[in-house]
């Protein structure tokens, strides 16, 4: 069965991008995060494109692995916009329970393709 999960981490990727577009907008200290925020939001759904391509468990896994870390800073990032009120907390609700799904995922990706090796 396909995963939905490059498509998933795209949209998730063209969410952020939406989002640091409005925060770039703004001076100071709205930019440096976003640029923080944009690196790591759109680097997920690289990662996972190339895990799809990988040569090996090993290469797979590597790339769902830096995926998943990724996806943990993109979580940390909504999270201080939204606790320092630089952009409301419930405009960053949905994409903050997205970041906390896609490490749930990759993370028991990961666990799952260790485990049979």
């Amino acid at each position: 069965m396909k995963s939905d999960l490059p498509d998933r981490t795209f949209e998730f990727a063209k969410r952020i991008v939406f989002l640091c577009q409005a925060l770039d907008q703004q001076a100071g200290v709205s930019r440096t995060l976003a640029k923080q925020l944009l690196r790591s939001g759109t680097s997920i759904g690289a990662n996972v494109e190339e895990g799809q391509a990988s040569q090996s468990e090993a290469d797979f896994v590597s790339k769902y692995s830096i995926a998943c870390k990724e996806a943990r800073e993109t979580h940390y990032w909504l999270r201080l916009l939204a606790e320092t009120n630089i952009v409301l907390p419930e405009k960053l609700e949905n994409l903050t329970e997205e970041a906390n799904q896609l490490i749930a995922i990759l993370t028991s990706i990961i666990k799952k393709v260790r485990s049979k090796s």
